[in-house]
């Protein structure tokens, strides 16, 4: 009988086993940070242009999924840059970041936090 046959006729019958295998690891361990955190998990900004946050967020779409990456100014709670594409790459958060800088100006001094997902 196939190992899966027997999963799924114990699981109808819901018995369980106490002696079940471990699942495998992914593999992957957190490195090292890339480097320091200025923020401290203070999100709180005194002035514009202080602190910028980024992420990636994946949306479902009924043509796809759709990948936005967004940086957000903490003082006035705006969007201030932002790229969008079908395809999730590093270029969407360079572009979001291209696209900031262009509409701020001058943002000497700004700190700009990702969570250190895959892009950021």
């Amino acid at each position: 009988m196939a190992a899966r046959t027997a999963w799924r006729i114990c699981r109808d019958k819901r018995w369980w086993s106490a002696f079940g295998e471990k699942r495998a690891a992914s593999g992957k361990q957190p490195g090292p940070p890339v480097h320091d955190d200025l923020v401290r998990r203070d999100f709180t900004a005194a002035r514009v242009n202080e602190l910028w946050l980024t992420d990636i967020t994946e949306h479902r779409t009924d043509e796809g999924k759709l990948y936005l990456c967004a940086i957000k100014d903490v003082y006035s709670g705006r969007i201030v840059g932002y790229s969008i594409d079908s395809r999730m790459k590093v270029r969407r958060a360079v572009n979001a970041l291209d696209n900031a800088v262009a509409r701020r100006g001058d943002i000497a001094g700004c700190v700009l936090h990702s969570n250190r997902g895959s892009q950021c």
